[in-house]
């Protein structure tokens, strides 16, 4: 048992002297100098050494013209091109410099210079932690290398990782763009840059704001979260998620998108949007919808997939997929919708149906047209099979129009007058002042004219082989008083412009706003940068 306890001892008594030389500072080297001397009176406790002057201390390397060296601190003070060398990852020169061989810590002033492979920081003082291997200033300093220009009051690298850290503000200036930030981690290596914080980007093009962003220096691309927008002259571009490619100037945006277009005074929404600058063009899904502002009121567009395509004067507006529109006066739906603003021409396309006031109008073929000198809405074009229909005020029946085709004009906005062409039906419900019903008027004639007063039928005129009579309510038997291919789809109608959306598209966005916000209340949400940016900064940190 004494031999065992004596054992545990032995070993007690090594691990403890290897744990006080593993705590043991090393002692400064001094490998060269001219002259060596020592002067009590210039400098107490140290010896001056002068010229050619070398030293090491555990791996790094320091010369200078004149140093003062303090063998009991184990302290070196430097004077004169001193240099400081920590193998091929970093050289620090300056007029004058301090070393703590037992802190392991340098001190450097007076044009101080600090090179990596990757880039120099020049500024007046450099302090470096050689056992954190941070280096840090707090005097306006500038970092160069080969995209960049980086200017700051303050700053901090980590020589491990590459990484210039600053706190407060700092400007990076590259030939296509100038970034501001008060909080930025730049990767010297990959030029990859993360903005915190309210951030600016400012280029020919255009204008970048960010609280919270990721920016390749290198690739030229860009992934921008919270409070984010991309301002183009005539464009901006609003989203959760932002992510953007310069060098194609192209751009998308994910959830709770706004696409502005001051040129042309209309908005764009949904959850997911893609543009592409130079080719004038932009595609929104997910919960899409076009608003445009004409004649003092809103046109509001939904589809499933919104594009709009071209320059100014020259823009084309499509949207596809159970496309639904509303306007204060007049909304509609069909499968599809080409809107040209070169020609003021506007397609309703496969199964329109368009409501005006109380009146219900379909047809074959339906556009709409717009005054290319007032840019305002003119007139309607319905081919083929029309029918305009609308509920009796009192009673159950509907008044209807039938004939192949159909052409209104609008009067401020609304649709005011209309001519039915060829084979035209009429079957009316005549009312006097008093709103008693006199009769139902079955016509047919060549060519009707009917004009619209506060969205309502005002009066119907018949023109050419007119062939009708007014009959008494009794005297006309239930089926006849309904034109053939009547459809009635007043439950469809569109009556404000939240109808435009259906449940699905309702369900979606909630989904996708409640998302968004449980995201916003955490306060530390990690960047999730695309796939087509490098993962090199979060591998370095594992």
């Amino acid at each position: 048992m004494k031999k065992l306890l004596l054992f545990i001892s032995c070993c007690l008594t090594i691990l403890g002297t290897q744990n006080l030389l593993a705590q043991t500072p090393k002692k400064i080297i001094i490998e060269n100098s001219d002259y060596f001397d020592v002067n009590q009176i210039e400098a107490p406790d140290a010896a001056l050494l002068t010229g050619n002057v070398r030293v090491n201390h555990d791996g790094v390397i320091m010369t200078c013209n004149k140093a003062y060296y303090f063998e009991k601190e184990n302290y070196i003070k430097a004077f004169g091109d001193v240099q400081l060398v920590q193998g091929d990852t970093l050289f620090l020169n300056s007029k004058y410099a301090e070393y703590n061989g037992n802190m392991k810590q340098a001190y450097a002033t007076g044009n101080a210079i600090m090179r990596s492979p990757e880039s120099t920081l020049v500024t007046d003082t450099i302090n470096f932690n050689r056992n954190t291997q941070e280096v840090y200033y707090n005097s306006n300093g500038t970092i160069t290398n080969r995209e960049n220009t980086l200017k700051s009051k303050s700053g901090k690298y980590y020589v491990a990782e590459k990484k210039f850290q600053f706190l407060t503000a700092v400007t990076i200036t590259n030939p296509k763009y100038v970034i501001k930030s008060n909080h930025l981690d730049y990767y010297s290596n990959s030029g990859h840059s993360y903005l915190f914080g309210p951030s600016t980007i400012t280029s020919k093009t255009n204008f970048i704001y960010t609280e919270k962003g990721f920016y390749d220096t290198k690739r030229n691309l860009a992934h921008f979260l919270r409070k984010s927008y991309i301002k183009y002259d005539d464009r901006l571009i609003e989203g959760d998620s932002l992510y953007y490619d310069r060098n194609k100037e192209f751009a998308s945006a994910t959830r709770n998108v706004k696409i502005t277009d001051s040129v042309n005074r209309g908005i764009v929404k949904g959850h997911y949007a893609e543009l592409y600058k130079n080719q004038d063009s932009m595609f929104v899904t997910k919960r899409a919808v076009a608003v445009n502002f004409v004649e003092n009121d809103s046109v509001y567009i939904h589809g499933k997939k919104l594009m709009v395509t071209g320059p100014e004067g020259d823009r084309i507006i499509r949207a596809f997929s159970n496309v639904r529109f509303f306007k204060t006066d007049m909304s509609g739906k069909c499968d599809s919708i080409h809107s040209s603003a070169k020609i003021g021409l506007t397609k309703l396309i496969r199964n329109p149906i368009l409501w005006n006031g109380e009146s219900q109008i379909t047809g074959d073929i339906m556009h709409l047209i717009g005054n290319q000198t007032t840019q305002k809405l003119d007139s309607l074009k319905v081919l083929n099979n029309t029918f305009i229909v609308s509920k009796d005020t009192l009673g159950t029946g509907f008044n209807q129009v039938k004939g192949q085709n159909l052409f209104g004009k609008f009067l401020e906005g609304k649709l005011h007058d209309v001519d039915i062409i060829k084979n035209a039906e009429v079957i009316y419900y005549m009312r006097n002042d008093a709103q008693e019903l006199i009769g139902i008027n079955k016509n047919v004639s060549s060519k009707i004219n009917i004009i619209f007063d506060k969205k309502e039928i005002e009066t119907i005129s018949f023109f050419k082989q007119v062939d009708g009579t007014i009959y008494p309510e009794k005297d006309l038997p239930e089926p006849d008083r309904k034109l053939r291919g009547l459809v009635w789809r007043g439950d469809e109608k569109i009556k404000s412009k939240d109808d435009i959306f259906t449940d699905e598209d309702n369900e979606l966005n909630d989904k996708l706003v409640k998302q968004g916000k449980a995201e916003d209340a955490k306060e530390n949400v990690p960047m999730k940068i695309r796939k087509e940016t490098l993962n090199y900064d979060k591998k370095k940190k594992k």
